[in-house]
């Protein structure tokens, strides 16, 4: 991971995991933020993997995910 790749675009965190990477090596990885569990291909724009380009509208902070209502669960497949 790149120092760009260090900090969640979503939520600023540096809690981040590589989930996944390209069948042909180094053409992309998929990471996860651990705190608010965004994911994100880093050959996505810059608007969707980069902090300083991610949209404002919907930035987290530490205190939005603290407060955040309980995601729900997947159900079972039928």
């Amino acid at each position: 991971m790149s120092a760009e790749e260090t900090a969640c675009p979503r939520c600023a965190a540096a809690e981040i995991r590589s989930v996944t990477t390209s069948p042909v090596p180094g053409v992309w990885e998929v990471l996860q933020c651990l705190p608010c569990r965004y994911m994100w291909r880093t050959s996505e724009p810059d608007r969707r993997t980069r902090r300083d380009s991610y949209p404002d509208s919907f930035k987290l902070t530490a205190e939005d995910i603290a407060n955040a209502a309980e995601v729900p669960a997947i159900p079972a497949l039928r």
